[in-house]
């Protein structure tokens, strides 16, 4: 075996999410606890106008609240703040630290990649990412300023290296889809939190990823 292969099959920690929940500064912590029980196994904390000391806050805040229920968390762009509150893991954008580097640092984090390619999936595969999310696989009204929707066909054409995790656009009523060409799970903003009720949405989305 490799010996790249050899360290990533040495490397112990939770199993990847199939449904991750976005979680920012505007979030009602309270309702994390049912959206777990909905079913939401995944949470990333991403707030890019937070200051380190107030992303540090929520992150915490986020790890105190799910943990104990079995949750995951990852830690959107900074490892630092990962190490810092016991996150599961961390979530790598194009220009934040390099996944070979924050595998150096942290070899038993869950280190997530953004990935809009196969290619890039494969260097993230090298570089020991232990998934990407892949996207944005929809049309996304809830972040602007994203390019255009890859569709399943990229997901599709994507898969067979790592989990992959589709983002963008995601919601009850194409979920299903997403999973059919191949993704691992989903990752949902708008899908949850811009709906009446957040938990029956997250709920709907794990139905929808089981059919």
């Amino acid at each position: 075996m490799p010996a790249k292969e050899a360290r990533r099959s040495l490397r112990t920690h939770p199993p990847i999410p199939r449904l991750f929940c976005l979680v920012d500064a505007t979030t009602r912590v309270d309702v994390l606890p049912a959206l777990v029980a909905a079913g939401v196994d995944g949470f990333q904390v991403r707030d890019k106008s937070l200051s380190t000391v107030e992303l540090t806050g929520l992150a915490r805040t986020v790890v105190d609240a799910v943990r104990p229920l079995g949750a995951c968390v990852v830690v959107n762009d900074r490892l630092d703040i990962a190490l810092a509150v016991g996150a599961e893991g961390v979530h790598l954008g194009v220009d934040d630290l390099p996944v070979a580097d924050a595998r150096r640092i942290a070899p038993e984090l869950v280190i997530g990649a953004t990935c809009r390619s196969r290619e890039a999936v494969e260097a993230a595969h090298a570089n020991g990412a232990d998934y990407c999310g892949f996207g944005p696989i929809f049309a996304n009204t809830g972040k602007p300023g994203l390019p255009d929707p890859l569709g399943p066909e990229a997901m599709a054409a994507a898969t067979g290296l790592l989990p992959l995790i589709a983002i963008g656009g995601v919601n009850d009523s194409n979920a299903a889809a997403a999973r059919a060409s191949g993704a691992h799970g989903v990752a949902v903003i708008g899908g949850i939190w811009a709906q009446p009720d957040a938990v029956i949405a997250a709920a709907a989305i794990a139905e929808a990823l089981c059919e």
